[in-house]
């Protein structure tokens, strides 16, 4: 009964449109007065929740991508893009992908890569007899890479949900094939597309432009270089690194590209510190929600379940996947990281499947579920800058979706995708 009051009061609470962070939190407290357990006790979880060192990381990071974004550090990786691909099939839709790829390395944030470079090219693409569901499609899966590239702040989500056992340079290093793999899959999704509707080329510039646009582009580029080159060789932590993100951008915008003006630097502080405050309600009512289903022995009961279902470990990957695939249908991905890591990590190692793994997987899973109506809010993103409907760009994402979740199934099923590049860097 006590389960049926914390989740049946989540659900009501989400069916009647409150936001998911307010959700966690009332449930929790109302299943805390069910229980006769010290209301207080809420509000303690909450703010443990958030008091964590590590977390540090995650206000500095997205301060640093917001920087990159509004120093126009988008248009020079989108130049530098249509350069490299442009002449492929369906080329502003090739350009989008690989922009969208090097901007994740530099911003780390799905929701922007869609805003930044989606801005950025699907004017472009609309003007040159692109289809807007098209662009819309390709902005939005693209940006699905972000979240498997360093530095990807949802990643230290996943490490303090597991309770920090699990190495954060692991991590990050485990996420580069597996990103670059679901790049080639949209890639090959936007090409099939573009072969279809008879989508054009772009023209060549040649070595030369190509070199000189590398050549600008490098500065910014060199973040994702840093942050990966330090923390997996120790020379710094997750949250050190963030802090020289931070300083390392503000460098490059204010000296080398000398785009960062006061007012672009004024709007990045105070959208940082909304996004932080947004993240970290969510952490600490999830971490509220978390406890209480910890209490109630949610996660042994979720092992037991599905062992009872299947006893084969194939199964039971795939049986989680589905699970995930629904549950980020109606939810964001921060609350069902902090919430889902506990129920499902238990079960993924039950089934033979090593944590840094199940990181990859359930990260790549829920990023899905952000493309995924009815909510989808990377989708929804993407519509606004597209100024299409949802169902719109819904009925023809088809080949995109299936490319991202083909992917899925490779990192779930063959572990090496994951864990040989950590490997090697032990």
């Amino acid at each position: 009964m006590d389960i049926a009051v914390l989740l049946g009061s989540f659900t009501l609470l989400l069916l009647i449109g409150t936001p998911v962070a307010f959700a966690l939190g009332i449930a929790a407290f109302v299943t805390v007065l069910w229980m006769d357990l010290p209301a207080v006790v809420v509000f303690q979880q909450i703010a443990s929740g958030m008091n964590i060192f590590s977390m540090l990381a995650i206000p500095f990071f997205i301060f640093a991508g917001d920087l990159m974004m509004r120093g126009q550090i988008a248009d020079r990786l989108v130049a530098l893009a249509s350069a490299m691909v442009g002449h492929l099939r369906g080329g502003l839709g090739q350009v989008n992908v690989v922009a969208a790829t090097l901007f994740g390395g530099v911003s780390g944030s799905a929701v922007a890569d869609a805003s930044a470079v989606g801005g950025v090219m699907i004017p472009q693409m609309r003007a040159r007899g692109y289809a807007p569901d098209y662009a819309v499609n390709v902005t939005a899966n693209a940006a699905l890479i972000d979240l498997l590239i360093p530095p990807s702040h949802n990643m230290i989500l996943y490490v303090i949900a597991a309770g920090g056992a699990i190495s954060v340079a692991d991590l990050f290093t485990a996420g580069l094939v597996p990103g670059a793999l679901l790049m080639v899959a949209i890639m090959f999704a936007a090409w099939l597309v573009a072969v279809r509707r008879g989508y054009p080329r772009e023209t060549f510039p040649g070595w030369l432009v190509l070199l000189r646009l590398l050549f600008g582009a490098i500065p910014g580029l060199m973040l994702i270089v840093i942050i990966f080159a330090g923390v997996r060789s120790g020379i710094f932590t997750a949250t050190e690194s963030a802090c020289v993100a931070v300083i390392y951008a503000l460098l490059v915008i204010g000296l080398v590209y000398r785009s960062l003006t006061l007012e672009a630097f004024r709007e990045a502080v105070l959208g940082a510190c909304r996004t932080t405050g947004m993240v970290l309600l969510i952490i600490g009512t999830a971490s509220a929600f978390g406890w209480l289903m910890a209490l109630m022995q949610v996660p042994a009961m979720a092992v037991g379940l599905m062992q009872s279902i299947t006893s084969d470990p194939l199964m039971m990957m795939l049986l989680i996947n589905i699970f995930l695939l629904l549950l980020g249908t109606f939810m964001d991905m921060a609350p069902l990281i902090m919430i889902g890591t506990p129920v499902f990590l238990p079960v993924a190692v039950a089934a033979g499947m090593d944590p840094v793994q199940f990181g990859i997987v359930l990260i790549l899973n829920l990023g899905i579920g952000l493309i995924t109506p009815p909510v989808g809010p990377l989708l929804f993103v993407a519509c606004a800058v597209g100024k299409v409907s949802m169902w719109e760009a819904t009925r023809t994402s088809a080949p995109f979706y299936i490319a991202s979740c083909i992917v899925l199934m490779i990192v779930t099923y063959i572990p090496w995708v994951s864990l040989w590049l950590p490997s090697v860097f032990r």
